[in-house]
């Protein structure tokens, strides 16, 4: 019999959602479980999986519309999941030529944007190799693509006219610059994501007058300790062990003796929270999310970084709820990643601060003996930047809490587990 699929209310304070991607079309045969449409909120980006197994009939609401939860926006025929194994004659053909259509949204996983870079170059997504999370396409393996064979799905034949008629190594030198300098023009409306953080970013800017300080810390005793216990490490609480836990214990260690960055400021009074709900922002290929670690304060070593890696885990293959994506008292944002030595982050409401971290690198450092010689030596070096809210955290509360988070983590003496 027919069940109606309809938008589900992805918590309490969630009426509504887009749908971003139909992963199966009208049609298709459906599992119960399988991920069916991917839908975003003003609190997360989720796979929506089927209520029951059988075939996709009607699609009732197209990608990139917004509708209220619970409308029906697809009906499943559950009773075709009974119908005999063996298909008649007439269906035979028809089955033979849709059984490839079927696997093609796994494993040509792309965004909006890719898909739409592909449509204005007439690219052929099947033609490239995905280097995203699981196969995904990302918009550098599509520039990469037209840099290397040109544009349109049989680019490298559309050149041999000019290689005739220009010298050799003119059309072979001058294709992939102009691809990897001037990408393709492509007017790409906003996700629903991104114009909610551009709204959030410009909403924080104008409330909060920004204040940024910066601190490098020597982590070289943390990175020897990590060298020497990773293997050990992860063999034992089934994690790896990366620099964020360390991070975030320190962060946490001076949010308990400075609560003040903790807080919040709220109707005219500042709010003291009895829990650091420590927030972590993850890049996604489409956006930004900040899942939360709920009183971190509580947790070990270990369960502190699988908390982490969980959520991160999670929240790339778009398995969070609403509220593992909010109520964060405190942030921290990892742009060190990308190889910069640090970012001036902006802050994320109702939050009064925001710690971000840059690249570790290994730099000489002047170092001084017991009886004041200097000497040089290679350190493990990693600045680290506060973004903090002048309303509420003076310049000297936001140096007492870097001061303590830089002794914590240049004088780790603690057991990892």
């Amino acid at each position: 019999m027919p069940t109606d699929v309809v938008m589900p209310q992805m918590g309490e304070s969630i009426f509504e959602g887009a749908i971003t991607k139909w992963l199966k079309k009208a049609g298709d045969k459906v599992e119960k479980d399988e991920p069916l449409f991917e839908i975003s909120t003003d609190k997360v980006d989720a796979e929506i999986p089927s209520p029951v197994a059988g075939v996709l009939t009607e699609i009732k609401v197209p990608e990139g519309a917004t509708v209220q939860v619970n409308t029906v926006v697809a009906v499943i025929d559950g009773t075709s999941a009974s119908a005999p194994a063996v298909p008649s004659a007439a269906t035979a053909p028809k089955a033979q030529l849709a059984t490839p259509q079927v696997s093609v949204p796994q494993e040509q996983r792309s965004s909006p944007l890719v898909r739409s870079i592909a449509k204005e170059n007439n690219l052929d997504l099947s033609l490239i190799a995905g280097t995203g999370a699981d196969g995904r396409i990302t918009k550098e393996d599509v520039l990469r693509h037209i840099a290397e064979h040109g544009f349109g799905s049989k680019a490298p034949t559309a050149f041999a006219p000019k290689a005739q008629l220009a010298a050799p190594q003119v059309p072979q030198l001058a294709a992939p610059q102009v691809a990897q300098l001037a990408p393709p023009q492509v007017a790409q409306p906003l996700s629903r994501m991104r114009a909610i953080i551009a709204q959030r970013m410009v909403e924080s800017v104008r409330i909060s007058p920004h204040v940024h300080t910066v601190y490098k810390v020597d982590m070289s005793r943390i990175a020897r300790l990590r060298e020497r216990e990773m293997t050990r490490f992860e063999q034992q609480h089934g994690v790896k062990l990366t620099y964020m836990p360390f991070i975030a214990t320190a962060a946490v260690e001076a949010l308990g003796k400075f609560p003040i960055v903790n807080a919040s400021l709220e109707d005219g009074s500042i709010r003291y929270h009895q829990n650091i709900h420590l927030g972590i922002a993850v890049a996604l290929e489409w956006g930004l999310i900040v899942p939360v670690v709920r009183q971190a304060e509580t947790l070990s070593f270990p369960g502190l970084a699988r908390a982490i890696a969980d959520l991160a885990a999670r929240a790339r293959a778009k398995k969070l709820l609403p509220d593992e994506a909010s109520g964060s008292t405190f942030t921290l944002t990892n742009s060190g990643i990308f190889g910069e030595e640090f970012g001036t982050p902006i802050i994320n409401q109702p939050e009064s601060a925001i710690l971000a971290i840059g690249s570790l690198r290994k730099e000489p450092v002047v170092l001084a003996d017991a009886e004041g010689n200097d000497t040089i030596a290679i350190r493990s070096m990693q600045h680290f930047c506060l973004g903090f809210d002048h309303r509420t955290i003076d310049g000297a509360d936001a140096g007492k809490f870097m001061s303590e988070f830089k002794r914590t983590l240049e004088g780790w003496d603690k057991e990892i587990g």
